[in-house]
């Protein structure tokens, strides 16, 4: 009889600068926008702008950001994914699945590549790959597939593996969301309006065939309904976005100048699009987002965590997994 086959998880993540310097910054920054997937412009016009001009102004801006919202762990969504690998691995051990984790970042470290060599030197020849990105974007899941294809062409002997697109609607994803709200309500009290903020994509990868908008709507419409909140009650907002083409709106920086000429004084901000903390939550949309709203005459601002290594979210994540052992 031949081996049995043993299988392990690779979580994926966006990933972050080692350190908030500028130096680390413009490393991140630099090996993230040139990924074709992010930025699709014909290299020869986007690199001369990359590095004459983004890095070297940006670079310092954003670490100044970084700075405000970094641990004393780390970066944050670096301290959240290794809690999030720890936590599934200790699920999936509590209900005697014997199946290692490793974490991989798209980029920066630990790299896909070296989350793989952990895998394969823990004798691994299955791969359930989970990138942490509940929508699918072809900017976002889809990089994670290139890293991946780019990384086999480099083996011998290829490992079976299945790809997790994407979970916007998975059952437990909608309740965990749904539960954070609650709970958040509970202890600060409930809002006019709940809000929920996604990162922006162009509209012209939606207007190519990219679902992403689609499914950012469709969680929103979900988790409303969870929750038993009326149309007027919540909102779909698009964020982060970069450049001067037309980007997923409407857009939730301008949305919280408007919403309290508009009678709404009190808003609770969810971004169900981030599985784990970091600059785009902590940064723009805790600290930015509530400056922006608050001085158009916002009364109360509360910003609901990601769901971040919380018990629900870790369920969830190990019946995504488990899913894909049939």
């Amino acid at each position: 009889m031949g081996n049995k086959v043993k299988t392990g998880v690779l979580l994926v993540n966006l990933g972050t600068p080692t350190a908030p310097t500028a130096k680390a910054v413009k490393t991140f920054l630099g090996q993230f926008l040139h990924d074709h997937r992010v930025v699709d412009l014909p290299r020869m016009l986007w690199c001369p702008v990359l590095h004459g001009v983004i890095l070297p102004f940006r670079s310092p801006k954003v670490a100044k950001l970084y700075q405000s919202i970094w641990w004393e762990e780390g970066s944050p969504l670096m301290v959240v994914s290794r809690r999030q690998q720890a936590g599934l691995s200790a699920a999936l051990q509590e209900a005697g699945i014997n199946m290692p984790v490793a974490l991989g970042m798209s980029y920066g470290e630990p790299s896909i590549g070296t989350a793989w060599q952990e895998l394969k030197d823990a004798g691994v020849d299955r791969v359930i790959i989970l990138p942490m990105y509940p929508q699918y974007s072809v900017s976002t899941t889809a990089s994670v597939f290139d890293s991946w294809a780019r990384l086999m062409k480099q083996e011998r002997c290829l490992p079976a593996f299945r790809f997790i697109r994407d979970y916007h609607d998975h059952r437990g994803y909608i309740q965990a969301l749904a539960e954070s709200v609650r709970d958040h309500w509970e202890a600060e009290g409930r809002t006019d309006l709940l809000l929920l903020s996604y990162h922006g994509i162009p509209k012209r990868f939606e207007d190519q065939g990219d679902p992403y908008g689609h499914q950012c709507h469709r969680t929103s419409e979900l988790v409303a309904a969870e929750l038993g909140l009326e149309r007027h009650e919540w909102r779909t907002t698009f964020q982060s976005r970069f450049g001067r083409e037309p980007w997923l709106q409407p857009y939730t920086d301008e949305t919280m100048k408007a919403l309290p000429g508009e009678g709404t004084k009190s808003v609770s901000v969810i971004c169900p699009a981030f599985s784990a903390d970091c600059l785009e939550t902590l940064e723009e949309i805790a600290e930015q987002n509530k400056e922006i709203f608050m001085e158009a005459g916002g009364e109360a601002y509360h910003y609901i965590p990601a769901l971040n290594d919380n018990p629900a979210h870790i369920r969830m994540m190990m019946d995504l997994v488990c899913r894909e052992l049939v």
